[in-house]
Formats: C-alpha cells, sequence, structure tokens
C-alpha cells in the first residue's frame, strides 16, 4: 500500500515506531508514578487533607459555585453565538462601509485578552462613575472575545463552500439574504460544529477568570476552600479541575448529538442520497445540486438551464 500523503513505513520504520511509542508511555507512566509517590510522601492522601470534604455545606457551596459558572456560561455562550452570527454577517457584506466597521471590531475583539476585558469592565468603569456587577462583566467580557472568534469561523465556514452554492441560489431568485439564510449558513454551521463546539468549551473554561474580579464561580469557592483546615490545595483543584472535565464532556457529547441527528436529518439524506444528483454534472466536481429552471416563452418553446 501507498500514499500521496507520506511513505509507507517499512519493517525498521515499524520497528523503531513502536520502540519510541513503548518509550514514551514508560517515561509518562514514571512521571505520573513519581507524582503519586511525592503525594503519598507529602501526606496529599491523608483523611485530614480530604475532611474538609466531608462536610454537606462544603458541598452545598460547591453545587451554588457551579450554579453561577453554569449561568455566566450559559448565558456568554448564546451572547457569543448571536454576536458571531451577527459580525459574520456584516463582514461577508459587499458594502464597504458595513464591512470594513465590522472587521476592526472583530479584529479588536480578538486581540483583547478575556481577562483584561473583564478588569476593564469591572475595575476601570467605576473610574468614570459606572459601577457594573461581576457577573455582567464576566458575560460581556467572554461574549465579545468568543463571539469574535466564532465570527471568523463561520466566516471561513461559509467562504469554503463551492461559489456553485451562492450562484444556484442567485439563479432561482433568492436575494442575498435569503442566500445566506436558506443555504450557506446551514451548511457552514454543519461544517464548522467541531470548531463551535471546541469555543464554547473555551468560554466554558475562560468563567474561571472571574474569580479576579470576585466572581463566586468554581475557582473562587476553590480558592476559599485552601484556607480552610489543613490547607487542601491540591484536593481542591482535583476536585474542582474533575467538574470542569465532566462539563466538557457533557457538552462535547452534545454536540456529538446534535452532529448525528444532523447527519440523520431526512433533508440531509435526501441531498446525499438523490440518484439524479450525478457528481459528473457538477461544476468543477463539487458537492453542488444540478438545478434546473425553467425557462419561460422567450426561448423556443421552453428549454431547461443548468446552474
Amino acid at each position: 500500500m501507498s500514499s500521496v500523503l507520506y511513505d509507507v513505513p517499512g519493517p525498521r520504520a515499524i520497528a523503531r515506531n513502536r520502540i519510541l511509542a513503548v518509550a514514551t508511555i514508560a517515561v509518562v507512566l514514571a512521571a505520573i508514578g513519581f507524582v503519586v509517590y511525592r503525594m503519598i510522601e507529602t501526606g496529599q492522601f491523608a483523611p485530614e487533607k480530604w475532611y474538609v470534604f466531608t462536610f454537606s455545606a462544603v458541598w452545598a457551596g460547591i453545587f451554588k459555585a457551579l450554579g453561577n459558572t453554569l449561568a455566566a456560561f450559559a448565558a456568554a455562550a448564546v451572547l457569543s453565538i448571536v454576536l458571531g452570527f451577527v459580525l459574520a454577517i456584516g463582514r461577508l457584506s459587499d458594502h464597504a462601509w458595513v464591512r470594513v466597521p465590522v472587521t476592526v471590531i472583530t479584529e479588536f475583539f480578538r486581540a483583547v485578552p478575556v481577562l483584561v476585558f473583564m478588569m476593564l469592565l469591572y475595575y476601570g468603569l467605576p473610574v468614570v462613575g459606572i459601577k457594573m456587577e461581576p457577573y455582567y462583566a464576566v458575560v460581556i467580557a467572554l461574549m465579545v472575545y468568543n463571539g469574535s472568534v466564532l465570527a471568523e469561523v463561520l466566516r471561513a465556514g461559509v467562504e469554503s463552500l463551492p461559489r456553485g452554492q451562492k450562484e444556484a441560489g442567485y439563479a432561482i431568485g433568492l436575494r442575498k439574504s435569503g442566500v445566506m439564510r436558506l443555504i450557506l449558513l446551514p451548511q457552514a454551521i454543519r461544517a464548522m460544529l467541531p470548531v463551535i463546539v471546541a469555543q464554547l468549551v473555551v468560554t466554558m473554561k475562560d468563567t474561571a477568570l472571574g474569580f479576579i474580579i470576585t466572581y463566586p464561580e468554581l475557582l473562587y469557592y476553590a480558592k476559599q476552600l485552601t484556607s480552610q483546615q489543613g490547607r487542601p490545595i491540591l484536593q481542591s483543584a482535583f476536585i474542582i479541575g474533575g467538574i470542569y472535565i465532566i462539563m466538557c464532556l457533557i457538552l462535547s457529547g452534545i454536540a456529538k448529538w446534535v452532529e448525528v441527528r444532523t447527519r440523520r436529518s431526512p433533508k440531509v439524506q435526501a441531498i446525499a442520497q438523490d440518484p439524479d444528483d450525478d457528481p459528473r454534472r457538477h461544476d468543477g466536481g463539487t458537492n453542488t445540486r444540478l438545478i434546473t429552471l425553467q425557462r419561460g416563452s422567450g426561448l423556443d418553446g421552453g428549454s431547461t438551464a443548468a446552474v
């Protein structure tokens, strides 16, 4: 077997790769073992280090902080998607007076770190007489940053589609808004769904930056726990980190479910299984469907035009 991307490894290369794989696994296991050994030596698994987590009040505080984290993430995620759509459509506009300002705004929001946004909103606005609650500072900062990133994702998804998609929409009488809403954006969202989900995972994790402006989310509560008896620093990090991992896995699972449901959609299957959809009739071999337009009586006996 051969590949146009790389040379297929021979027997020596296969043996060398196996040796490197085994050596890498051994090094990783050794590093993990050393860390566990040092934790045992320093008493990190001692009962007194985990004693604080035996109280129901502590877990009630963790769940309350989890609720605050999810509240900030939910609002920021929805607003980021909405802002991303608005900025992406603006960047794709044919009018320079719309496209240029939106491009400047998008690039500015992408360039400024989320933490800087939060600190400007929470610590900077009071200087000019505007007081903002930590929740709104976290949500707005996450919205403007992740919204600008999602705008670029959506724009890239639309521009990656074959030109025939847009031209076919115009040929059947759709305006640009209809072409964008009915043809381009649905395909771009389906194509960029993994990237969108990855950015939403980043949004969820970035809520942890809110502890710097005293927003009572998970990391803020974990910092408070480290001052309790026994100073359970690593223990708090393990529990809070595990909660973040579970939330990210749930979000990824939901995205996978949506992707599978979308793939099984009757409309998608009808397009994929259309017997008249012959790739040889496509422009440039793309997946653009053949659209037949019935001309009026201006042509002799009427005729068809393929786009």
